[in-house]
């Protein structure tokens, strides 16, 4: 059962977090490699609801079943290619901060395949899916219930 309905969040909060969702959708990252970015940090972050959404958007790309059930289990596979290798990992260490901040050897990763622009909007990105879900997790919205609009499509 929700805790808090959409209806509840104060006026203008989902307008803030779209303005900057949107921000990041403009960048040259490119909508597929952010929607992998969010599945993964919605599996690391246990997110019901980010998973059904991000899940269903990647379908909706074309993504295969193959590569959307091993991206819990990216590391394991030779499914993703180095440049979402080094993004997945990133999106790992930057979502868990075990180690305090990304490793170096990680940073370096990032920089064979993305600008250092391109790394901000990782950054962003990885940050503004780990906002998403645990204000998903602490309102406790209902998954299962999310439709891909036509107009999300690339």
């Amino acid at each position: 059962m929700e805790r808090i309905r959409m209806q509840d969040v104060p006026s203008g909060m989902n307008d803030q977090l779209m303005a900057t969702e949107n921000y990041i959708n403009d960048s040259p990252l490119g909508e597929h490699l952010l929607e992998l970015l969010r599945l993964r940090v919605a599996q690391l972050n246990h997110c019901a609801y980010c998973l059904d959404m991000h899940h269903k958007k990647l379908k909706h790309l074309g993504e295969s079943d193959l590569r959307l059930s091993s991206v819990c289990v990216w590391e394991e596979t030779p499914y993703f290619d180095e440049k979402e290798v080094a993004a997945l990992q990133f999106a790992d260490e930057l979502t868990t901060l075990s180690n305090g901040s990304p490793l170096a050897s990680t940073f370096s990763a990032l920089e064979k395949h993305f600008s250092k622009p391109e790394i901000c909007y990782l950054t962003l990105a990885i940050a503004h899916i780990n906002t998403w879900t645990r204000l998903m997790k602490t309102f406790n919205f209902t998954p299962g219930k999310y439709k891909v609009r036509e107009h999300e499509a690339v």
